[in-house]
């Protein structure tokens, strides 16, 4: 007897294998959303370059513009309530009436809770170009004319202290990423290419390598950029300080990618590439390379604090970034007395910037350092 009932199988579709480049990625970043120090840390890198690009967007005023009258303002504060217990929606501040203090003859600045000026948002200030390319005036904030809003406090030539941090970041932060980026690609290209022939180049590159690791990093920038000529302008010294971060800082990255290499130029995949009359730069650019760009992303992440670190200190010497050009070491020459310090504290904000970056840098960089080496293994 036939048992009508059974519904006959449909057979079901195989579902697609994911490539293992595919597979590989997701399973890096599910690794890497288990740490939440990692994730502070991306959260903060990206705010930061986002705030570097749209710099004059974000920034109240010029890094240009000095207020001799506003000289050592202390942070000004946002209220929201005024003085007789009104609630007003939008932020406003109070003006700054400069006095003396009898006492120690100090320049001390005091409210005037009579003049109020509300902060605006997306409001129309002084002009410049989005990106260098599209004329505009808009800002993030603005105040209302007549008012002042130094949400950080201004320096010793009265500009305002959270635009120079924000215009600051520009360049600290671009000299380390792009000197950062050159020393990568020449530490790939070198580590790979002597890891893969070996040799007389593989020797004489890592003994290259070993001499320049053996110094100390910082007194090495140091005697180099002291080969900058006085006369070059503030942007070739720029260009010059980054130049000197590629130079110096390969051979870190170029042992890790040599060390890869070593142990993948004898995988089945690249003797098939020989076997089919492939040439060494083929075999290194299309095949070993792509399976070492998360170990060169890692190493690229860690060495950007470390090169914020030497342009801050090459800055703050003299030996770097010099003005009208502004960075974080440019702005902490103006801590160097106790006297400073005592009277206008504010003026170490620069170093806590320097020092938060540094963070999250190497929160992100361990990140995704324990992420790709999990996922290797």
């Amino acid at each position: 007897m036939i048992d009508t009932t059974r519904t006959p199988s449909v057979p079901q579709p195989k579902p697609k294998a994911r490539s293992k480049s595919t597979s590989t990625l997701a399973l890096t970043w599910r690794r890497f959303r288990r740490s939440t120090l990692a994730q502070i840390g991306g959260t903060f890198v990206f705010l930061l370059l986002l705030l570097t690009l749209f710099a004059p967007f974000f920034a109240p005023y010029s890094a240009a513009e000095t207020q001799l009258g506003t000289v050592y303002v202390p942070p000004q504060r946002l209220h929201f309530v005024d003085a007789e217990g009104r609630f007003h929606p939008r932020p406003f501040t109070y003006a700054l009436v400069p006095d003396m203090d009898p006492e120690t003859w100090e320049r001390v600045y005091r409210k005037d809770t009579s003049q109020m000026y509300k902060v605006n948002f997306f409001a129309p200030g002084w002009d410049y170009k989005l990106l260098g390319l599209i004329p505009t005036n808009i800002h993030f904030l603005s105040v209302e004319e007549g008012g002042s809003l130094h949400l950080l406090g201004t320096d010793k030539m009265g500009r305002d202290l959270l635009s120079l941090i924000i215009f600051g970041a520009r360049i600290s932060v671009g000299v380390a990423v792009f000197g950062a980026l050159m020393s990568a690609f020449l530490g790939a290209v070198i580590g790979a290419a002597s890891g893969f022939y070996g040799g007389v180049f593989d020797t004489v590159t890592q003994r290259i390598g070993e001499l320049l690791l053996s110094f100390p990093t910082l007194p090495l920038f140091m005697a180099v950029s002291v080969a900058i000529p006085v006369e070059w302008p503030p942007l070739g010294v720029f260009f010059g300080i980054m130049m000197i971060f590629a130079l110096l800082g390969w051979p870190v990255l170029a042992r890790e990618v040599r060390g890869k290499v070593l142990s993948y130029r004898e995988e089945e995949f690249v003797m098939a590439a020989h076997a089919a009359g492939a040439k060494g730069p083929y075999i290194i650019f299309r095949h070993i390379l792509p399976n070492v760009i998360g170990h060169i992303i890692v190493i690229l992440t860690i060495s950007v604090p470390e090169l914020i670190l030497a342009e801050g200190a090459l800055s703050f010497l003299g030996l770097g970034i010099q003005p009208p050009l502004v960075s974080w070491g440019v702005l902490l020459r103006d801590a160097t007395t106790l006297e400073t310090l005592g009277q206008n504290p504010w003026i170490m904000l620069p170093g806590l910037a320097i020092l938060l970056t540094v963070l999250a840098f190497n929160f992100l960089g361990d990140g995704l350092r324990d992420a790709v080496d999990a996922t290797s293994r």
